[in-house]
């Protein structure tokens, strides 16, 4: 089968309607800039207008509020299916007969807010997770960085790694008691093994698929090792880098609870636990849910870092989501 391409001469003089109805719509032309005794110049491009703070706050809206708007009709349908189940006492293989409904634990939760005791158990468990994380972010991104880039270390370093990575950090519970001189490092230490491994990979593999064209330009430059290893190595590895914080910060969340439960005295894991032995049904939709927001809090602290400190992936974020 042929195809046909017609042609159509355009007239800038011509009125519209003399044109055919598929035509494309004339372009104009823009005059170049002359350069005496130089090339000709590129067209000139206006520069887009300037936008007023009130302008730019309009676009974002009107960019985010669908993402939003879905965002909420997802909470929404969330609680009104625990309402529907608690309510009519669902029961389908799964029993609802014991789960408070969403308002006797939202009256709940606002006696418990003002209490001392939850706010401290709440700020315990802040202070440990963030300590653990921190910890857990300076080893992995450095011994990520080091393993990745240097294959004398990863011959020294990556097999010993590879033994303790597949342990749970629950079942480290038992010897970090023995261990660490008191509960509470041994909680943090439990919150280090969950965050560290998948920052420590994550930076690992983040390292190993930089542009080898980028550190052969860096040499040519005259950059020293130091200058390759935190300007372009580190750099290069920072998309990586940022994923495995976020999976490390989900998974030490998770240690967290589990070893506040085992063998703490306080935190929301051993909140959230105690109510459970004492028959504190709304306490514990209270506890899992403080968790659920905390660990909320952090993954978006972490996306928020990312997007200040990588500003090119968020705008190619933007032309890959659609």
């Amino acid at each position: 089968m042929s195809t046909v391409m017609r042609m159509h001469t355009i007239d800038d003089a011509a009125p519209p309607d003399a044109m055919p109805a598929d035509a494309p719509a004339p372009v104009r032309a823009v005059a170049p800039v002359a350069v005496p005794g130089g090339a000709p110049a590129a067209p000139a491009v206006a520069a887009p207008p300037r936008l007023t703070p009130a302008q730019r706050l309009g676009r974002t809206l009107r960019r985010e509020l669908p993402t939003w708007a879905l965002g909420a009709l997802s909470i929404v349908l969330l609680i009104g299916f625990w309402h529907l189940a608690t309510t009519y006492r669902w029961v389908f293989y799964i029993r609802f007969t014991n789960v408070p409904g969403p308002v006797e634990v939202f009256s709940d939760a606002l006696n418990l807010f003002g209490n001392k005791g939850f706010t401290t158990h709440v700020m315990l468990s802040l202070r440990r997770i963030m300590l653990g994380f921190a910890i857990a972010t300076v080893l992995g991104v450095t011994l990520g960085l080091l393993i990745g880039r240097y294959r004398q270390v990863r011959s020294l370093l990556f097999p010993a790694m590879e033994i303790l990575r597949p342990i749970p950090a629950i079942a480290w519970v038992p010897i970090s008691i023995m261990l660490w001189p008191t509960t509470e490092t041994s909680i943090v230490f439990i919150t280090f093994i969950g965050a560290f491994f998948p920052i420590l990979l994550n930076t690992m593999h983040g390292v190993a698929s930089m542009d080898a064209v980028l550190v052969r330009a860096a040499r040519c430059l005259g950059a020293t090792e130091f200058a390759l290893m935190t300007q372009v190595v580190l750099r290069g590895a920072m998309p990586h880098i940022f994923t495995g914080l976020a999976v490390g910060m989900g998974v030490a969340w998770v240690s967290l609870i589990a070893a506040e439960m085992i063998s703490g005295q306080y935190g929301v894991g051993y909140f959230t636990w105690e109510a459970y032995s004492l028959i504190e049904y709304s306490n514990i939709v209270i506890g899992m849910l403080v968790i659920g927001v905390l660990g909320l809090v952090c993954s978006g602290g972490i996306r928020l870092l990312g997007r200040l400190l990588m500003p090119w992936q968020a705008s190619s974020g933007k032309e890959n989501s659609r």
